[in-house]
């Protein structure tokens, strides 16, 4: 059989721990789940240790997955070492870094947070269709900011572009991935194993990143534990606020709570009141083929799940609930 299981401990050391900790049948049940749907890693860690790990289909602990839209929680995270640098805060206007901007009515008064909450107005751009920066910036406004919640990648593109700027009058290295790994992923001890560009050589904000599962989780381990002092902690606490127009949406993280708008019709986050209420104040950041990060801090437990999703049409029959009621043993 093609898999690799870890389990740190062994299911008595688990056992043996809090309440909350969950033994080794549940990880594997959720491991099974996954791999059934094409995934290629599971990895959950446990008040930041690593107590279960899997590998089936071609997957391993040094080999890099696509997140697709998961990259996006990364921005959120961008925008939180910014406003500890003095680079911006999270209601500047856009226009102050775009003049481009200042001419439109609606598009002067988009503000930074705006685009991460993705209630900006501006045109969300098709999904997977990512727009280099300046078309994203020259994207029609067709809303007002705040309004509505409308998913897609032309904000996280602008958000980029308008970050390259203020890089850039900084004097320093205009480019936003170089400036996430200097800021916060040196001092995790991560790197990603490739980030795809646009045309125009720049990093990609809403999707690209390419990460290992463990990497990842240590990501996650970072964010769900305040950044650790790296970044200004009410800025990243405003990426697991929910926003006015999504209370299942921060600052470009998902919240698993009632209320919650999927990014499109046929991709259902749902789950019972009931269910909701088991995982807490569950955070997660979510991508193409169901890249899953789970950041569950009233259990201490992030789950990090990758799956091969190239060639295919649409994502597997995928279900966030029954996946964490395996996991959980619920």
């Amino acid at each position: 059989m093609d898999r690799r299981v870890f389990l740190a401990g062994g299911g008595a050391a688990l056992a043996a721990g809090p309440a909350f900790a969950q033994n080794a049948a549940s990880y594997r049940a959720a491991a099974g789940y996954s791999a059934a749907r094409r995934g290629v890693s599971l990895v959950v860690m446990q008040r930041g240790r690593i107590v279960f790990e899997d590998y089936p289909n071609d997957g391993a602990p040094d080999r890099g997955w696509e997140l697709a839209s998961g990259t996006k929680s990364f921005t959120g995270v961008m925008a939180a070492a910014a406003v500890q640098d003095r680079l911006l805060r999270l209601d500047d206007l856009g226009a102050a870094s775009l003049p481009e901007w200042r001419a439109d009515a609606r598009k002067r008064r988009i503000t930074i947070r705006h685009l991460l909450q993705l209630n900006s107005g501006l045109a969300p751009g098709g999904i997977g269709r990512t727009p280099p920066y300046a078309d994203a910036v020259a994207l029609r406004a067709v809303a007002e900011p705040g309004a509505r919640f409308s998913y897609g990648p032309g904000p996280f593109q602008a958000f980029g572009e308008i970050l390259r700027r203020k890089l850039q009058d900084a004097g320093l290295d205009r480019d936003p991935q170089a400036y996430l790994q200097r800021r916060v992923l040196d001092r995790i001890g991560v790197r990603p194993t490739g980030w795809r560009r646009g045309p125009d050589d720049l990093p990609l904000m809403p999707q690209g990143a390419q990460f290992t599962t463990r990497g990842w989780a240590a990501f996650g381990q970072w964010a769900m534990e305040g950044g650790r002092g790296d970044v200004d902690a009410g800025a990243l606490a405003e990426n697991f606020r929910p926003s006015a127009t999504n209370p299942g949406y921060g600052m470009s993280w998902w919240l698993l709570r009632p209320g919650l708008i999927p990014p499109g019709p046929r991709q259902i986050m749902a789950m019972s009141p009931q269910g909701y209420a088991a995982l807490g104040d569950a955070r997660m950041a979510a991508g193409a083929g169901d890249q899953r990060l789970y950041l569950l801090p009233d259990r201490g437990l992030v789950v990090a799940r990758q799956a091969s999703f190239r060639g295919m049409r649409r994502s597997p029959d995928w279900d966030d609930g029954a996946f964490l009621r395996l996991l959980l043993g619920a």
